[in-house]
């Protein structure tokens, strides 16, 4: 799972000749000032600061700007060879925004995201937008999550192994990493839930990683 801006093809042909899959990750929801194409976001479309990242900004997903650019996002997929994608913030409208986001304006953006991703090969992968899972599992080929055992949110992705798709997960607690009995009872319980569980540093520096094997 890679930065879809960062890397480049070579990286992803690299990985894949190693029998990898490579999920390209970028902000479908959320305004990165560093990113290439920053300049085809209108004023209009920029909302609040994220909490916590302040050099982010919400998006009006309502808008057909945000839709074509992120339609863009993912044809740089297709074109570095990415096998699917990670669309990060896919949760505005249960956020200060600053627009007046609904459920149903997440849904049909989310919705938009996936059909795009398939329609051009790519398989896609729900971040964040948990409570809208039972809507949006059909359309997605996997999960990616931060933090549920942290925040005691695991049930709520059983959908997805139900249905028979990945729930791939981070943890970043200090603590999973200090104590091997506490690593271990997580991971046990992410086993019995079938989710592939990594600990990792948040600052995904490579200072450390363990996985739930």
């Amino acid at each position: 799972d890679i930065d879809l801006f960062d890397s480049s093809e070579a990286l992803i042909r690299s990985l894949q000749s190693s029998g990898k899959k490579v999920i390209c990750y970028f902000s479908a929801g959320s305004y990165e000032d560093w990113r290439t194409d920053a300049d085809q976001f209108t004023t209009s479309d920029l909302g609040n600061p994220l909490d916590g990242w302040a050099d982010e900004r919400w998006l009006d997903i309502r808008s057909s700007d945000v839709h074509s650019i992120m339609k863009s996002r993912l044809d740089l997929a297709v074109q570095k060879g990415c096998d699917g994608v990670e669309p990060d913030n896919m949760d505005g409208y249960i956020n200060n925004s600053g627009f007046h986001l609904t459920a149903t304006n997440q849904l049909a953006f989310n919705r938009l995201i996936a059909n795009e991703a398939h329609s051009r090969g790519l398989s896609v992968g729900l971040k964040n937008d948990l409570d809208q899972i039972n809507e949006l599992v059909d359309y997605f080929d996997f999960a990616v999550n931060e933090q549920c055992f942290e925040y005691s949110e695991c049930e709520t992705l059983a959908p997805f192994i139900t249905n028979g798709k990945a729930v791939l997960n981070a943890e970043y607690q200090q603590e999973y990493v200090n104590s091997a009995t506490l690593r271990e009872t997580m991971c046990s319980q992410s086993l019995n839930m079938q989710f592939s569980t990594l600990i990792l540093p948040l600052e995904l520096d490579d200072e450390f990683r363990f996985s739930c094997l």
